[in-house]
């Protein structure tokens, strides 16, 4: 098949242009050409690259042309954060396209109302903030659009995506690398709330994995919405002990106020870990696994691990104590590559 993926050089399309690759597809990749791949794969130089701004070319009304106009079977959207722009490529791509999968976000959800939170069910609270609304919006149009006879199409929706290269949400829910020099040196860490606050990360070859499977089973993909996220998912407190065996010592964890924790903490963290936090989320993904055969091979842990890991080795996170793999736990997922 000639499949475009729109924002393949990211998080998740790092991994899934050389999957597709590999599994005999004739692969475009349409980018910025601001940032290479965050993996090194020899299956990119069988790639085609198109550099196009899709902001720009959004607020044009020449985008959608631009992805007809390379006449593929399969479209994969990793870039789409609007309703309006999600509806312009629909638009233009009805008709001419077999599949366009949508890279939407567990944020479409609210906060959980009972666990774990599956599609399609009360299990979760309406969306809030922007960027989960316009997510939910964009799944809701997507599966009306192919329940009305319209374009195929089919919407997954990530956890917090982990990888080599980039930080992964820490145990606060946040990106502050201090969390990781604090849990590293064996200090006491201000956890606001209970501590029992649920994170569901997975891995960003996990995604890739689900979006070959949503393009290799099409039929049974196209008008679906799958959560796509690890088996398990990490509390507040599991999370933060998990990561300090990683440094020889056990997680001293401090309950503090909200206001408390604010009080320390830059407004951009703060917003972030309350974010992550007030949802506790946690997922089922018996529809992906039963409808697309996904089976994600890495553990939260193991994921979480794997970037910690690159970013020391890369002196892009400093650390207070030495990285060792405690027994249990190799950083390499358990299951053969799908």
């Amino acid at each position: 098949m000639r499949v475009t993926v729109i924002g393949g050089s990211g998080h998740i399309g790092s991994f899934l242009v050389p999957r597709l690759v590999r599994a005999g597809h004739d692969v475009t990749n349409i980018s910025r050409g601001t940032s290479k791949p965050y993996t090194d794969a020899p299956e990119w130089q069988q790639v085609h690259h198109v550099t196009a701004d899709r902001e720009a070319e959004d607020r044009g009304g020449t985008f959608g042309d631009r992805v007809a106009a390379l006449k593929p079977d399969a479209v994969v959207d990793l870039v789409c954060f609007t309703l309006d722009s999600a509806m312009s490529l629909v638009q233009r791509l009805r008709g001419e396209v077999g599949h366009l999968l949508h890279c939407g976000s567990v944020w479409r959800y609210g906060h959980s109302l009972k666990l774990p939170i599956r599609e399609g069910s009360d299990s979760a609270a309406a969306p809030f903030g922007e960027y989960g609304i316009q997510k939910n919006r964009i799944a809701l149009m997507l599966k009306e659009e192919t329940a009305r006879g319209g374009l195929p199409t089919t919407s997954l929706h990530p956890g917090h995506i982990v990888g080599p290269g980039w930080h992964p949400i820490g145990p606060l829910g946040n990106l502050d690398p201090r969390v990781w020099q604090t849990i590293s040196a064996g200090q006491p860490l201000r956890v606001p709330g209970s501590g029992a606050e649920l994170m569901h990360h997975v891995h960003a070859d996990d995604v890739a994995q689900a979006f070959e499977k949503a393009i290799a089973r099409r039929d049974a993909a196209t008008g679906e919405d799958f959560n796509i996220v690890a088996t398990t998912a990490l509390t507040v407190r599991g999370y933060a002990d998990i990561a300090a065996a990683w440094f020889g010592h056990a997680a001293v964890l401090e309950t503090v106020s909200w206001e408390r924790f604010r009080e320390d903490t830059s407004r951009e963290y703060a917003e972030s870990s309350w974010g992550h936090l007030y949802r506790s989320q946690c997922f089922s993904i018996d529809k992906a696994a039963t409808v697309l055969g996904y089976a994600p091979r890495y553990e939260p842990e193991q994921a979480i691990f794997e970037s910690i890991q690159w970013l020391v080795e890369h002196e892009q996170l400093h650390v207070a104590r030495a990285l060792g793999v405690p027994a249990g736990l190799s950083g390499v997922p358990t299951q053969p590559a799908a």
